[in-house]
């Protein structure tokens, strides 16, 4: 028997009920911006899953090129010797990524993590997630002090373990948002969960990371966060956010923003 929902449950009754589940709006979707962006991807990397784990704490509200060169300064200072980061002077370790958002607090973050690893596994290595099904593995990660979906998501996805995960970045939380994938009032961290069930359960981890990747890309290059470019976007047919700037009225977005 199914539990009845809250009225104003959105984030469980978009998630459970088989009525808003709009798979065949996300395939179109996907397909859309496969044609303009070029399916399949090449991944741009291939860390080890704990240096991917480093990198993805640097780039939380951190633009790519500050986040890539926090992390290669790391590298510059200690090498690939994550124990040495670990066990550094907090404040150097600080000094070392100052051009990333936060560097006070991602600092101690991440020596806490590095320690934490060592404690449960005697040693500084996520090699072993591999031999975890995905869902245990992320589960794992974020048991971690500070580390949520969508790093756990990025490690399994995004790391030389190449597995089936979704992360979902501001980008593509605006998207999703916008084409009405997700409710308005669903924010980034709990949307893993509802955007996952989207997807078709048959796909690769090659076809998941091209959906994360063509999102995020059509939300920096067409839809902005102010001001986008709905008179050139493919999926303007797709979505209610663009319709309704196009056609001059308020949209669900912005009432949600507004309070209205």
């Amino acid at each position: 028997m199914k539990r009845r929902l809250k009225a104003n449950d959105d984030q469980a009754s978009f998630a459970l009920s088989p009525a808003a589940l709009p798979d065949e709006k996300l395939l179109e979707i996907h397909r859309r911006l496969c044609l303009i962006f070029g399916c399949p991807i090449t991944y741009f990397r291939a860390l080890d899953p704990l240096s991917e784990l480093v990198s993805s704490l640097l780039s939380h509200r951190t633009r790519n090129a500050a986040s890539g060169a926090a992390f290669r300064a790391l590298r510059a200072r200690w090498g690939e010797d994550w124990a040495a980061v670990r066990d550094a002077d907090p404040a150097e370790v600080e000094a070392t990524i100052a051009g990333v958002t936060w560097p006070e607090q991602k600092a101690p973050r991440i020596q806490a993590i590095l320690r934490r690893i060592t404690e449960l596994r005697g040693e500084l290595s996520l090699d072993f997630l591999a031999e975890m099904t995905v869902p245990e593995a992320r589960a794992w990660l974020q048991a971690l002090p500070g580390v949520g979906p969508k790093t756990s998501a990025a490690v399994m996805s995004f790391s030389s373990l190449r597995r089936p995960a979704l992360p979902v970045d501001s980008h593509h939380h605006r998207v999703a948002v916008r084409t009405g994938l997700i409710p308005p009032s669903v924010a980034v961290g709990p949307s893993h969960t509802i955007l996952e069930a989207r997807l078709p359960p048959e796909w690769t981890a090659q076809q998941i990371y091209d959906h994360h990747e063509v999102m995020m890309l059509h939300g920096q290059r067409v839809c902005f966060y102010r001001n986008p470019a709905c008179e050139r976007c493919v999926l303007l047919e797709l979505c209610p956010e663009g319709q309704g700037r196009m056609a001059g009225g308020a949209s669900a977005e912005q009432k949600s923003v507004e309070g209205k």
